[in-house]
C-alpha cells in the first residue's frame, strides 16, 4: 500500500488511472510530469501474478494505492 495527503483525484479520472498514458493533468508535459506508464505498469504486473490494484482518492484528502495479492502466490514467497 502507498498512501499520501496530497491533493487528491477527482474520481471520475479514478477508473482510467491504470491506461497507459493517461495523466490526469493534461496541461503537464513529459518534463515536468509523468509519461503516464506507471500505474499502467503496476496493473500487469498485478494480473501476471493473479492480482489486482485499488486506488482511492479524495480531492483535497490525498489517495491510497493497493496492490492486493493472492494468498497462493504470498504463501509461495514466504519459505
Amino acid at each position: 500500500m502507498v498512501e499520501d495527503n496530497g491533493i487528491g483525484i477527482d474520481p471520475i479520472h479514478i477508473p482510467r488511472l491504470t491506461e497507459r498514458f493517461y495523466r490526469v493533468d493534461k496541461s503537464r508535459s513529459h518534463a515536468t510530469g509523468g509519461t503516464g506508464l506507471g500505474l499502467a505498469i503496476v496493473k500487469h504486473i498485478m494480473l501476471r501474478h493473479g492480482g489486482r490494484i485499488s486506488i482511492s482518492s479524495h480531492p483535497g484528502k490525498g489517495s491510497k494505492f493497493v496492490c492486493h495479492f493472492p494468498r497462493k502466490r504470498l504463501v509461495a514467497f514466504a519459505d
